[in-house]
């Protein structure tokens, strides 16, 4: 166990934050970590021992609960995501922008110390290389949820570069995780074929079978997170994000991987049709693969998971969480 640190999560019901809060208590001990968000999490949530409501736009709660409990790192990943903030704009813009500057001016004025914020490959747009795309890209993204995510990393990058807040991000690819349902992302469509396969057999994609995404699964992208901020200030030389890259699909290649590991196992088909809607557009903006070598760099991160790995470990927690809950 690494020394304990007074720790706030926003966000913390979300697919990462869920993970994330779990993996924070069991590297700093449960007392040491609090976990906010607007939905109460149900009993059995990793959230739900030390929870507090807080809505992210009310700074003065916020202010509160980092007196009351003593916080000196926040990690902020209270967000709208890409598909359910183009049905409202200006919601998303509300709460991913002033949500993230209401933290930084907490950490401005010396109530927190660290601060982390997610990214996503959302902020870059249809003009950028669309394989390896490098962290010096230019932003011009095409949905909200991203132009709300390109601001927030200039806003960290100012507050660092201004006040000396020590804030640190990543850009996040789309995150697959057997431990949450799908979140309302665009990429989500590779946690729910999963769930679809088993339960039914049958999945109907939002997005072209070809369409080819940067994606991580869920363990590698805790564990970039933890390494990122645990490493030393001086080795973090990017202040917006940083590229990360665990592997890169297309809904058709990890149907085929699949169907393949289900026939091994002997437990069903899956039929896969094509049925791409608005999601598809936004997707195809987006970059096929990113460029990660400065995060390999500067704080040596390694992706550990591939597609057959990726799918053989999420078919295994899921048929074992099947197992329990009968």
């Amino acid at each position: 166990m690494t020394s304990p640190q007074r720790i706030l999560v926003t966000g913390a019901t979300g697919q990462i934050g869920t993970v994330l809060s779990a993996a924070l208590r069991a590297a700093h001990g449960s007392d040491a970590v609090l976990c906010t968000d607007i939905v109460t999490p149900p009993p059995a949530s990793p959230c739900a021992e030390r929870f507090a409501t807080l809505d992210v736009l009310d700074a003065a709660r916020l202010r509160a609960l980092v007196a009351e409990h003593r916080i000196e790192t926040v990690y902020h990943l209270s967000a709208v995501l890409s598909a359910r903030g183009e049905a409202d704009p200006l919601r998303t813009w509300e709460v991913n922008v002033n949500g993230l500057i209401n933290v930084l001016e907490a950490a401005r004025e010396g109530l927190i110390a660290r601060v982390f914020f997610p990214s996503t490959i959302a902020v870059f747009g249809p003009n950028v290389p669309p394989n390896g795309t490098p962290d010096d890209a230019v932003l011009n993204p095409t949905t909200v949820y991203g132009m709300s995510k390109a601001a927030g990393e200039n806003w960290c990058a100012y507050y660092h570069a201004r006040w000396g807040v020590d804030v640190r991000g990543l850009r996040y690819p789309g995150v697959i995780g057997h431990q949450s349902l799908p979140g309302g992302g665009t990429t989500d469509y590779a946690v729910d074929i999963f769930h679809q396969a088993l339960e039914n057999g049958r999945y109907e994609c939002f997005l072209a079978a070809d369409q080819r995404l940067p994606m991580i699964y869920m363990d590698d992208a805790i564990r970039a997170t933890l390494e990122i901020m645990a490493a030393p200030a001086e080795q973090i030389r990017r202040r917006t994000s940083y590229n990360l890259q665990g592997l890169s699909f297309s809904p058709a290649e990890i149907a085929a991987e699949i169907r393949g590991e289900m026939r091994r196992r002997g437990i069903g088909e899956l039929e896969i049709v094509y049925r791409p809607d608005y999601r598809q557009a936004i997707a195809a903006s987006w970059p096929r693969s990113v460029d990660d070598r400065e995060a390999r760099q500067d704080w040596n991160w390694r992706a550990r998971f591939e597609l057959p790995q990726l799918v053989a470990d999420m078919l295994d927690n899921l048929a074992a969480h099947a197992t329990c809950t009968v």
